[in-house]
Parts: C-alpha cells; sequence; structure tokens
C-alpha cells in the first residue's frame, strides 16, 4: 500500500515529511513525491525509484515551506514515472493532493473534466480528485476548500484516503477516508500537526493520534482540528495515546526488518498473553471481547474471514476452537466471502484477523455478515483501526509495529490470541475442566521460551540455508494442524524472494504433486512426534523415493528422523497446540537467510 504524511506547523516541512516517507519504506512503492507551500506558491519534488532519488533531487534543488506533503507510490493507474508520481497539482496551480486507495468512476470523471476544458498531466485516477476540487472551488463553492473537497469526496467511488493542501490556505491542510483504503491517522503535536496513513510515520513526534472513520473529514491547522462527516455532521473524535516508542519501528541491530521481527516473537507472544493469562488458576481474562458464558453457551458456529497470511492462522485457529471449545468453524478467503450467500444468524461469530485492521477486503466481509445478523470479533494489531472500533469484540496482538514484508510477529501473536479465545471458550462452554485449564496455561507460560530455543539454532540454519538458497522450487509439507504452517512457509517464501513454493497436505502429495519431486525442488516437511508423527514419516519416505532432498522440522532428540531426511532442524518437544507456533520460527529463519544473501 502507498504511504501519505502530511505536516503543519512552525518548521520546515519537507525534512519531517521526506523521514515520515522513509519509515513507510516497508510498504513497498515505485515513486515518490512531496510538496510544500511557500510565499503562496506550490513547489514540487517527484522521482522514481527509491526515495533515495527524492532526497537527491530535494538536495540539488531544495524546497521549504510550514506546510507540506509527501507520498510514495505503488503504481495502479498508468506506469511507474515521474508525471504519475504523487503529489499531483490542478490545472490552475491551486490545488495538490497525495492519495491512497482507487477512484473506481474515474474514466467517468475525466470525461466530464475533460469536457469541460479541464487537461490532464498524468495517467493516473488520483489527477481526477485533485482537478475536481479545482473544478468545484472554481465554479460552485466561491473558492472555499472544505466545500469543494466535501463535495468531490461525494462523487468519488470506491475506497480512498486523500490529503489536500490549497496554495491560497496555507494555514490548513484537509484529510478525507472514504471506505476502507487504509488508515488515516492525525498526529496531534503542540503547535503542530500531522498527518500520516501509518502510526510510525509520525510516531518520533507525537504518540497522540486520531484515527478517521468512513466518511470522515479532517480540517487540520497548526494549532487545532475538526473533524465532520462528509454530511457535515461534526465528529468527537477520540485521542488515543500510542505508546509504541520510534526506535522500536527502526531496525536497530539487526540487518532487515525481518530479521528484527523473527527475534521479536518473543517478547510479542510475552506481550499478547500480559494481563490475559492466570498462569496460576489457568483462568484467561479476555476483557475487550465482551464474551460470556451465555453468549458462549449461544454461539453455534465461529466464521474466521482473513486475507492471506492471516487466512492460513484462521486454518490453525479451526483446531483451536474446534477441539477446545467444541464450535463448528469455518475459515473463508475474505475476498471470495463477501461476494457468497453465506448462511448465517445471531448465534454466528465472524472472527476477522487482520494485522492492520483496515484490510478492505476483510472489512467487507465482516460487514457483509453483519447485515445477516452475525456478530463480529476481531484480532488486530492496530490500534484504533477500523476493524477494532466496529467489532462486538476485540483481543490485540500488541507485537508492536510490524515493518517486514512478510509477517511474522503479527502471525505468532494471531495465534496465540485464537488458542487463548479458544480456551476462554472451552472454560465458558464447560467442554474444558479447571485443570485443564491450569494445563494449557503452563503450556502457554512455556511458549517464550519454546520461541527463543528455536532462534539459538540460527547457527545450524544458516549453514543448513547456504546449501539451499540457489534453489528455485520449493515443497512444504505438513498434516493436521501443522499443515497451515506448511501453507505459511511457503507464502513466506513466494512474496519476499520471488522464488516458487508450495505448501501442501502431505497425506495429498501422493494424488499429484509427487511427479514433481526430484533433486531440483526440496522438500521442507513438519515431521515433530505428534498423532500423525508415523504418517508424516511415510510421505518422507516417499519423497526420497522420488529422489527429492527432505529437510525436516523434528522434535529434539528425535534420532529415527535422521535416517529418513537429508537435513533435520530440531524445535523443542511441546504439546501439539503449541508446535505451529514453535515449528513456523524455524521456517522464518530459514527463509530469512536464504533471502538475506549475506548470512546472520
Amino acid at each position: 500500500m502507498c504511504g501519505i504524511v502530511g505536516y503543519i506547523g512552525h518548521r520546515n516541512a519537507v525534512p519531517l515529511v521526506l523521514d515520515g516517507l522513509q519509515r513507510l519504506e516497508y510498504r513497498g512503492y515505485d515513486s515518490a513525491g512531496v510538496a510544500v507551500i511557500h510565499e503562496g506558491q506550490i513547489k514540487i519534488r517527484r522521482d522514481v525509484g527509491k526515495l533515495i532519488n527524492l532526497r537527491n533531487k530535494v538536495e540539488s534543488g531544495p524546497i521549504e515551506g510550514t506546510i507540506g506533503i509527501g507520498h510514495t507510490r505503488w503504481a495502479t493507474h498508468g506506469e511507474p514515472s515521474e508525471r504519475n508520481a504523487h503529489p499531483h497539482v490542478s490545472m490552475n496551480g491551486d490545488f495538490v493532493v497525495v492519495h491512497n486507495g482507487i477512484v473506481e468512476n474515474y474514466l467517468e470523471l475525466k470525461r466530464e473534466l475533460t469536457s469541460e476544458g479541464v487537461t490532464f498531466e498524468s495517467d493516473t485516477d488520483t489527477e481526477v480528485i485533485v482537478q475536481l476540487i479545482a473544478h468545484h472551488a472554481q465554479h460552485h463553492t466561491n473558492g472555499d476548500m472544505v466545500e469543494a473537497t466535501r463535495q468531490t469526496a461525494l462523487r468519488l467511488r470506491g475506497a480512498q484516503a486523500i490529503v489536500v493542501v490549497n496554495k491560497h490556505t496555507p494555514d490548513r491542510l484537509i484529510a478525507v477516508r472514504i471506505g476502507n483504503a487504509g488508515g488515516v491517522a492525525l498526529g496531534i503535536g503542540n503547535g503542530e500537526n500531522f498527518v500520516a496513513s501509518d502510526i510510525p510515520a509520525i510516531l518520533e513526534y507525537t504518540r497522540k493520534m486520531i484515527f478517521l472513520d468512513h466518511a470522515d473529514m479532517a480540517v487540520v491547522t497548526a494549532d487545532s482540528y475538526h473533524i465532520q462527516t462528509l454530511q457535515g455532521e461534526p465528529v468527537d473524535a477520540e485521542i488515543h495515546e500510542i505508546d509504541w516508542d520510534s526506535v522500536s519501528a527502526g531496525r536497530g541491530e539487526f540487518q532487515h526488518f525481518m530479521q528484527k521481527e523473527i527475534f521479536e516473537q518473543a517478547r510479542a507472544v510475552t506481550d499478547t498473553m500480559g494481563g490475559r493469562v492466570d498462569f496460576e488458576k489457568g483462568d484467561i481474562l479476555l476483557k475487550e471481547l465482551n464474551l460470556d458464558e451465555a453468549l458462549a453457551k449461544r454461539i453455534s458456529k465461529i466464521v474466521i474471514t482473513a486475507c492471506g497470511t492471516s487466512y492460513y492462522s484462521g486454518l490453525v485457529g479451526k483446531f483451536f476452537f474446534e477441539q477446545l471449545a467444541r464450535v463448528n468453524t469455518e475459515v473463508e478467503y475474505a475476498s471470495e466471502y463477501r461476494y457468497r450467500n453465506p448462511i448465517l444468524d445471531e448465534n454466528t461469530i465472524v472472527l476477522a484477523i487482520t494485522q492492520s485492521g483496515e484490510t478492505a477486503d476483510t472489512l467487507a466481509a465482516v460487514a457483509e455478515a453483519r447485515k445477516r445478523g452475525a456478530m463480529m470479533w476481531s484480532v488486530v494489531n492496530a490500534i484504533g483501526s477500523a476493524a477494532m472500533r466496529t467489532a462486538d469484540g476485540y483481543v490485540l496482538m500488541n507485537a508492536g509495529p510490524e515493518i517486514g514484508v512478510a509477517s511474522t510477529k503479527a502471525f505468532t501473536t494471531s495465534l496465540v490470541n485464537q488458542l487463548m479465545i479458544a480456551l476462554r471458550l472451552g472454560q465458558l462452554r464447560g467442554t474444558i475442566s479447571a485443570e485443564q485449564s491450569v494445563f494449557f496455561a503452563q503450556q502457554l507460560s512455556q511458549l517464550p521460551r519454546l520461541i527463543g530455543q528455536v532462534l539459538e539454532f540460527e547457527d545450524q540454519i544458516k549453514a543448513l540455508a547456504t546449501v539451499f538458497h540457489n534453489y528455485k522450487d520449493f515443497l512444504f509439507l505438513g498434516r493436521g494442524i501443522n499443515y497451515p504452517i506448511a501453507l505459511e512457509g511457503a507464502l513466506k517464501l513466494k512474496e519476499i524472494s520471488y522464488i516458487h513454493a508450495e505448501g501442501y497436505p502431505a497425506g495429498e502429495m501422493k494424488h499429484g504433486p509427487i511427479a514433481l519431486i526430484d533433486e531440483d525442488m526440496p522438500v521442507l516437511a513438519i515431521a515433530i512426534q505428534d498423532d500423525l508423527y508415523e504418517k508424516m514419516i511415510s510421505q518422507i519416505e516417499q519423497a526420497k523415493a522420488r529422489n527429492g532432498i527432505v529437510i525436516a522440522v523434528a522434535t529434539e532428540g528425535d534420532t529415527f528422523i535422521q535416517s529418513k531426511a537429508d537435513h533435520v532442524l530440531y524445535v523443542p518437544a511441546m504439546n501439539s497446540f503449541l508446535s505451529p507456533i514453535v515449528s513456523l520460527a524455524s521456517f522464518e529463519l530459514i527463509i530469512s537467510i536464504i533471502v538475506s544473501g549475506s548470512f546472520l
């Protein structure tokens, strides 16, 4: 997703905006730009490629101003180029805009504006926004920036996040959120205010944040802010105190963010359990979930809806809810679920899992579920996000900022959160006893240590990665509760290395995929000593029969598997419910090392 940063105050906006964009680089982008107003004129610098290119352009052609906006763009309309990079300026030179999202009716609006004599300088849908604002200001609102922006926003279809500046009113900027294009956060300072698409961009300057809801518009000056709906109704927004510090959003001592976040998992797990698990009595305390005994016994079905890595987390959660709470559980891709005709009622809980809390497909899916009478819970990381605010109950991951492209801490903590919810449901439904509750609480208490132990095998994994970093195809296999971890491992390798990888249920391998296995496709198999251990040994033998190279994740002390697999990565012995959480750390480390090119 693209990144937005804005500033208004007493300082030069340019370095603040550029620094904020730097903190949003993890989102991915292909161009960047910054605009300021100085002495009644809009000054812009834009460039393609990395942010350093924009910094160099600013250094060679300095601009300054106490109001500014910036953007990192991931191309959707128009190729990556300087002319298509944000910010975009209106034809009359009065307005400048940055934007996240897609204007679904931009062609219709562009034709309308073209017929009115407006000429366009880019191929983007974003330029339609700024030209339409300028058109409304000139012809319909007598130059009123706020009203022109409001009228424009009401005409846009699709999910948008927009920030607008006008050279004739350099004492304010306007931020608009429509739908679920990602967050819009206002940072409240002292004699200065900020706007950003994500918290880390402005956390160095303020911890006081306001998050815009759908169809909210904020008029922000250096000393004040006013929020209203697009219908003109005032909004009394809550100020959230964010307790993340700017250091935690930085790379620190680690080579890259994925490495840092892999090693932060033990802390993140500790944080997500903090204040929620009574390790002595076995009680699970989830106040924000708003779950009582009556509701727990009324629930007849849970539908987990999510996208990408969160979907795989939900597949593990299905085991938790069905085995511990004995509740029928379905797991659905949010992008598909929203277009179906699901069977739901007031006894159904729809559980949304989303790190950002702003995933558009997930929010649309739960909105559809609400229409059908279901209750909504969410597992989120982003404080104040839409998925948190609109839920009937929620559990925060407490993973802290996650900068790396591939989810690590958020995936791990979402698993722990689902396990805690399942335990609480089981306690209230009477499907687990008091003794079992104490047992599981004690198992949970071991999680940070178990994860830490896996990370201590770093040197062994490093040596293994040097053997396999040139391979181009990988197959990940798992069974039962660990099958989703095979899916997640393959996803991680694909999304950060562009190496082909597939996750597969090991029992299905013989039904086709075994034909692909040879010495050029290493097989990573989760073969811990659980109820399916003998089955996994059989699948490893089948892979070896095809000349496959097998890397097994096995239980520490298992010497038998050494005669079956070519390489073994050991994880500590643990309860099977914890195995997905711990086993994934091995996959994450080897993938991180393979991708980094320079070994830890």
